[in-house]
């Protein structure tokens, strides 16, 4: 099996069953193949674990610059909702790996440019789009990335889906997303 195929499978296993404390070895087996195979093409389950955020954060990421109807508020209520739909499933791995990346753990390299700088320019794109001035848009974009990443964090916490959406609507209405 190709390294793409395998991340396919993998991010489909653990949409499926969550992430768990599986094993390598179990994680291997219920995808159909080996976890030698696993370790060639990510080094470790930590890579695996790594490789599979990279690969959610870069569907959210395409899903983004594919919402395209409605108002902008209207495409980020949709954005938030998924969003929050994948964070319950990949959140906790997520967090943990953020963590491990800011330890400079080496299964972590590749992720750690994707955490915050890939996701600026469409989020200063849709600033932009929602009338917020181009120089202040970076600094909203930041912003909003920040207290969304809070909001998930919270939501799995909590548990809180009501006041986690009710706070997400008020971050729009603060950025004043036309309506």
């Amino acid at each position: 099996m190709s390294r793409e195929s395998l991340l396919t499978d993998a991010v489909e296993h653990f949409a499926r069953n969550g992430i768990g404390d599986a094993s390598l070895r179990a994680i291997a087996t219920a995808i159909g193949t080996s976890h030698r195979m696993l370790i060639y093409h990510f080094g470790s389950r930590e890579g695996l674990l790594a490789e599979v955020v990279r690969t959610v954060e870069q569907q959210q990421r395409d899903l983004l610059a594919s919402l395209d109807q409605g108002t902008v508020a209207e495409q980020a209520e949709e954005f938030w909702r998924r969003v929050t739909e994948a964070a319950l499933i990949y959140g906790p791995l997520f967090f943990e790996l953020s963590a491990h990346a800011m330890q400079d753990q080496p299964h972590t390299e590749a992720l750690k440019a994707d955490l915050i700088n890939v996701w600026l320019p469409p989020l200063t794109d849709l600033c932009i789009r929602a009338g917020i001035a181009p120089d202040q848009a970076p600094a909203y974009a930041r912003l909003g990335l920040a207290a969304s990443r809070g909001l998930l964090f919270d939501l799995l916490l909590t548990g809180d889906r009501t006041g986690v959406d009710e706070a997400s609507a008020l971050l729009n209405r603060l950025f004043a997303l036309p309506t």
